[in-house]
């Protein structure tokens, strides 16, 4: 068996694209893969071609050799975009071997340890009555863990926002207490500051909460400096939740090793595919750290997050942004078949070969490329800011 055709596919799906990788061997058979590198699928696109050189004629079923030459095969290794790109061809060369085999892609990676993989829901009305409400809806579903929303974002137009951390916050505060008063003490609930704050923020908000209102406070500094989340672990007792911006498995060593995150958040079309993913689960089972994986993007991405979550023993909750609440866009009903689809609380753990999901590829090109970047945060003093 060879690999015939390695392609990339930006498709817009809803508000944003989703970089599809499609690797085809001589023999007919198609796997799929995605990118997690969002809003610049361009770069990731140029890698990919980068990247089809190498891969065209090659085996696809020595998907470890394939990786380390990938990654090996230029003299600046690493990074995100390229990492991206590995990630999606990755995940594809996957779901070719396990359809070739006629099996699962957890077959492939030591088989299923569970049968439903619980879920991760997220309220997306901004601190308030509103969001306790759905909050309230997501525990009645059957929710065992919620996270809930960050305060402190301005409209100003179509490009940018006002974000102010200190108001942010005073605001996320006050109303994560009032959360934990409203829905009990049995159900685990998180903030995910979308690495917004500076190191003495994180500590200024941390100190404003009373013990036991939150479960894990995810991403509110940037990851580059794991000696800063050392330095915040010495502020507070409040579990971390980290990963989402890991690009291998040695950007996750320090935080792994020095027992800096509680939850790891890696995302398997981010961080280098099952390859990579699988490593890294050991490494934090051996640390006893659960993962609760990153997952925002599209079918392809929660599909291989499935298939992860089923063969590792060390698995918490997996981010899913659509349910009965927020369902996703016609687009992406018809193009991917099989797709996952929330059954209560939890996804039941597919048994077809593959990821399970076939797209309807007279789809793929309907639209030309899309051009998307995420909103533009600034401070009130005209300053940029992270989104």
């Amino acid at each position: 068996m060879k690999i015939r055709s390695v392609e990339s596919f930006p498709v817009w799906v809803g508000h944003r694209n989703q970089l599809l990788v499609r690797v085809t061997t001589e023999c007919g058979l198609t796997g799929w893969g995605e990118s997690g590198l969002s809003g610049r699928e361009l770069a990731v696109m140029g890698a990919v071609d980068h990247f089809r050189e190498l891969l065209v004629g090659q085996d696809p079923r020595r998907i470890g050799a394939i990786w380390q030459m990938l990654y090996r095969s230029q003299y600046f290794e690493g990074g995100r975009v390229l990492t991206a790109a590995i990630s999606a061809i990755d995940i594809a060369l996957h779901d070719v071997k396990a359809r070739a085999l006629g099996v699962p892609v957890y077959e492939l990676l030591g088989g299923r340890q569970r049968d439903r993989i619980p879920a991760l829901a997220t309220t997306f009305a901004p601190p308030g009555e509103a969001m306790l409400d759905e909050a309230r809806a997501f525990l009645a579903a059957g929710f065992q863990a919620i996270r809930l929303q960050r305060g402190g974002g301005r409209r100003v137009d179509e490009h940018d926002d006002i974000y102010e951390p200190r108001e942010a916050i005073a605001e996320t505060a006050e109303w994560l207490v009032r959360a934990r008063a409203a829905l009990g003490s049995a159900v685990v609930l998180g903030v995910d500051f979308h690495h917004r704050l500076t190191l003495a923020e994180s500590a200024s908000f941390c100190q404003k909460l009373p013990p036991g209102t939150i479960d894990f406070l995810e991403e509110p500094m940037r990851d580059e400096t794991p000696e800063a989340y050392e330095a915040l672990r010495r502020q507070t007792p409040i579990p971390f939740a980290l990963g989402e911006e890991f690009a291998s498995k040695w950007q996750a060593l320090p935080y792994v090793e020095r027992h800096i995150t509680d939850f790891m958040r890696l995302d398997v079309c981010n961080i280098g595919g099952f390859t990579e993913a699988m490593k890294v689960a050991g490494w934090c089972e051996a640390h006893y750290i659960d993962l609760m994986p990153h997952n925002p993007l599209g079918p392809i991405c929660t599909a291989a997050s499935i298939h992860f979550a089923a063969a590792v023993p060390n698995f918490a909750w997996l981010e899913f942004n659509r349910s009965r609440f927020r369902p996703p866009p016609q687009i992406e009903i018809d193009l991917f078949r099989g797709r996952p689809v929330l059954d209560g609380a939890s996804f039941a753990v597919p048994d077809g070969p593959g990821l399970g999901i076939d797209i309807d590829e007279t789809l793929l090109t309907r639209d030309t490329f899309r051009s998307w970047n995420p909103p533009m945060l600034r401070r009130r003093d005209g300053s940029v800011t992270n989104w």
